[in-house]
């Protein structure tokens, strides 16, 4: 019989749900700074707003919560897509962020020196 061991434990999922809760809660507050803590210092963000594509810089998503503040009323859903031991793929279902807004997010994040970071954020707005 071939090898047959799991590599992924239930805290490794933990652990990478942790990291997106901190987006979460950066949103819900409004705070970029605990926003900072949740992606790499040169992460990417990319998806479609209704002006048109948003692309580039993890700081346009600071540009935004220091825009529109906090989203006290927000919900999310967070779910692990896939996981290695380095890295993975959480899906962020969101209703309500600071501009009313609904959006479904896909972070990839990537363990360097033993932290998960969000090094790209990928996201689709909903029209209301």
């Amino acid at each position: 019989m071939a090898l047959n061991k799991n590599i992924n434990s239930v805290q490794d999922y933990d652990d990478v749900l942790a990291v997106v809760q901190g987006y979460v809660d950066g949103l819900k507050t409004g705070d970029v700074e605990q926003l900072k803590k949740t992606f790499h210092k040169d992460a990417i963000m990319y998806g479609h707003l209704s002006e048109g594509l948003s692309e580039g810089s993890i700081e346009n998503l600071y540009t935004y919560i220091n825009k529109f503040g906090a989203a006290p009323n927000i919900k999310t859903h967070l779910t692990v897509l896939h996981k290695t031991p380095t890295t993975a793929i959480v899906r962020v279902e969101m209703e309500s962020d600071a501009a009313d807004e609904d959006f479904t997010d896909y972070h990839s994040l990537i363990k360097v020196d033993g932290a998960w970071k969000v090094v790209a954020k990928l996201f689709h707005l909903y029209s209301k």
